[in-house]
């Protein structure tokens, strides 16, 4: 298992949402890797793993609406445990 211990995921709808922007946002403050943004302006996916889920969840909120939230414990899933 790497570093990170949290798989999380959510979609964001939101207006004039920016793929680069969310990007850069997320890589400069929240520690992390795997990082994936893919979307259009109204609506996001985003999948990260890291160790503060709830920095992201708080970030995008901040974005838009969040929905279809997914956080795994990826040292679960590792022990062969439900995440």
């Amino acid at each position: 298992m790497g570093e990170y211990r949290f798989d999380t995921q959510l979609l964001i709808e939101g207006q004039d949402l920016s793929e680069q922007q969310i990007i850069a946002d997320i890589t400069e403050n929240i520690p992390g890797d795997c990082l994936l943004v893919v979307g259009d302006a109204s609506l996001i996916k985003i999948h990260f793993h890291t160790n503060t889920p709830w920095k992201v969840l708080e970030y995008c909120a901040g974005l838009g609406e969040i929905h279809d939230v997914v956080i795994e414990n990826m040292a679960r899933q590792a022990r062969g445990l439900q995440g």
